[in-house]
């Protein structure tokens, strides 16, 4: 199926649920309350209870557990809290994509939202779109794997799509990859242009005309998260280390090659 068949179908771009579009809309606030955005996600008890599951998880190292939204609001911040029910809306409406483990696959998502704040931080970007950009990057293969099974199952026979060989089976196999669906996806929702730029440029980042850094961010999270999801070999991170990309953004090798860099577990 082609990129544009496949984007065709209305199962591909779903409308955005009311509690997301309502959170969507607080991008670029500097006066969101915690009381409306907390009443707005206990309007769903699903998205509630997975935002809870996701705060009291390992990879936000929390003091001490959070019983409510409010108190998630006010642990994780704004920021984390959007992007968390983004996630979820994305969930909702691709619930049952064939070969994917969605446990499997949203702990390798947060593992890459967590490390791109880690390297926005000292570089002046936007460290928010960074970390909601990192935890949807991969979102198309959610899409992909729902709406054409047959397909993806046999390409996930080939390579997981946790793998670093995965995106170039999908452009040698399909023209496309989940790259530009993801982006598709989340430009339909209207989420900030720059956090669809960063989704559709992570693969090749170097390659668009001006080069946006924050898909540079998103490109070495990914990889970092994959290699963390294939066991953290060392010889795989100094072999696949991606020199270009890291030298832009001034990052040191050793800090992305340590293995302690992502949390273990969850894998």
């Amino acid at each position: 199926m082609s990129l544009q068949a496949l984007l065709q179908r209305p199962e591909a771009l779903p409308v955005v649920p009311e509690v997301a579009a309502t959170l969507i809309r607080t991008f670029g606030r500097d006066d969101v309350e915690v009381t409306e955005v907390t009443e707005a996600v206990e309007r769903d008890p699903a998205l509630a209870a997975r935002l809870l599951r996701q705060a009291n998880s390992a990879f936000f190292r929390l003091l001490r557990p959070v019983h409510s939204v409010r108190e998630a609001v006010l642990v994780l911040g704004l920021n984390r809290v959007r992007a968390l029910v983004l996630a979820a809306a994305v969930q909702s409406r691709f619930p049952a994509p064939a070969g994917i483990d969605l446990e499997r696959f949203w702990a390798y998502s947060v593992a890459a939202a967590s490390l791109a704040r880690r390297l926005c931080a000292p570089r002046r970007l936007d460290d928010n779109v960074a970390f909601t950009a990192a935890l949807l990057h991969a979102v198309g293969e959610l899409v992909m794997h729902q709406l054409q099974a047959t397909v993806m199952l046999e390409l996930q026979r080939r390579a997981a799509w946790w793998t670093l060989p995965r995106p170039a089976l999908e452009y040698e196999t399909l023209g496309y990859s989940y790259a530009e669906v993801g982006a598709a996806l989340c430009e339909h929702w209207r989420l900030p242009r720059l956090l669809v730029l960063a989704i559709a440029q992570h693969l090749e980042p170097l390659v668009a005309e001006p080069v946006e850094p924050l898909a540079a961010v998103v490109h070495l999270t990914a990889w970092r998260a994959r290699v963390w999801m294939q066991g953290n070999a060392r010889d795989q991170l100094i072999h696949t280390y991606p020199d270009a990309i890291a030298e832009l953004l001034g990052i040191d090798p050793d800090f992305l090659v340590d293995p302690t860099v992502l949390p273990e577990g969850g894998i």
